[in-house]
């Protein structure tokens, strides 16, 4: 998703209220609302993409694949986010929000656009380091065959790995890059 200008400044709990009310998504950072726009077919084609390569991968196992309609809460930070995409392993487990934001993926995806690619890599990956749940971050770039990895590291620390050919490792299985970005037509 592209961020758009930022709306007025809102309380938590006003926007969660508003948001219940909305038909477009809107993400929730240090009081500041962000109104969600469309995304481009590239970074369509590469979500879907993904969705197709995960959903064969993760069946059988305690893990499931969420998209990014469900919104994420990161309550270290306050931030409500969602991302493209979400793993959680084990039982979901959701903040008393309408509609539910998940507290506990394990894995979080973002597709990297023009306009989101900064955000995403910088303010927004920081709230969902501090979240405990997550063990990794996997930026795949929309515009480039460029896949960057944050992976949590025992002590706490992060470690962040990029690959632009081969095949990307996520969890217990790995996903080829060509899968990731077969018929995207990039643009970098």
């Amino acid at each position: 998703m592209m961020p758009v200008a930022p709306l007025p400044r809102m309380a938590e709990a006003e926007y969660l209220a508003w948001e219940e009310t909305q038909t477009e998504k809107h993400e929730f950072v240090n009081g500041e609302i962000v109104a969600m726009s469309g995304v481009s077919d590239a970074h369509n084609r590469v979500q879907v993409n993904l969705a197709g390569a995960l959903i064969p991968r993760l069946r059988g196992s305690p893990c499931r694949l969420n998209l990014s309609e469900l919104r994420v809460r990161i309550a270290e930070t306050g931030l409500y986010a969602y991302p493209d995409l979400t793993i959680v392993c084990g039982p979901a487990e959701y903040a008393p929000t309408r509609p539910e934001s998940l507290v506990n993926p394990r894995v979080i995806i973002e597709v990297l656009s023009e306009a989101t690619a900064n955000y995403d890599l910088g303010a927004k990956a920081a709230h969902y380091r501090h979240r405990p749940s997550v063990e990794t971050l996997l930026f795949v770039d929309s515009r480039a065959r460029l896949v960057q990895r944050q992976d949590r590291n025992p002590d706490g620390t992060w470690t962040l790995a990029e690959q632009t050919a081969g095949e990307v490792r996520l969890l217990d299985f790995v996903v080829p890059m060509d899968e990731i970005y077969e018929a995207v037509a990039l643009s970098g």
